[in-house]
């Protein structure tokens, strides 16, 4: 769900219009339209390179690990989860909302990851991996714009 449905939604459940303040949020939320979209583009079209060098950068970090043990089909599963998620950020991103990632990728990460035997603390260094990989090839603005949504990741793992 979008920033705007929420905003839409919450003074809908009250019968009441949007309120000065709740207008002045959607402005804000139009004026960093262009940007949003940047961002999105960009991961879209570097989301393979952020999942191979977030890779590498935690296979340093964690070399023992399922994605890295020389079974292509979990380092497969694992760099496909990987590029999903990057997908979910964009989605949030755009939608200036953490609902998406909450919505679509974080509810239930745990028990998923606990089910196939994958170290959670595995998982959310992996997105840290990737977090800092996407910003360091991000300009700054764009970086703390995008930071949030992998914390938002990394946090539900904790």
């Amino acid at each position: 769900m979008s920033m705007v449905a929420e905003l839409i939604l919450n003074a809908d459940s009250e019968a009441r219009y949007l309120g000065p303040k709740e207008i002045h949020i959607f402005q804000d939320f139009l004026k960093t339209g262009e940007q949003r979209m940047r961002i999105a583009r960009f991961l879209a079209e570097n989301e393979q390179k952020i999942v191979q060098n977030g890779t590498n950068k935690f296979w340093e970090r964690c070399p023992v690990t399922p994605s890295n043990s020389g079974v292509e089909r979990k380092t497969n599963s694992c760099m496909r989860d990987q590029g999903w998620y990057v997908r979910l950020i964009a989605y949030s991103v755009m939608a200036g909302s953490e609902k998406p990632l909450e919505e679509i990728g974080t509810i239930g990460i745990k028990e998923m990851y606990n089910s196939l035997e994958i170290p959670i603390r595995n998982i959310a260094e992996c997105m840290q991996c990737l977090k800092e990989e996407a910003v360091s090839m991000m300009n700054e603005e764009d970086a703390a714009e995008v930071a949030p949504y992998f914390d938002f990741i990394i946090q539900s793992l904790s």
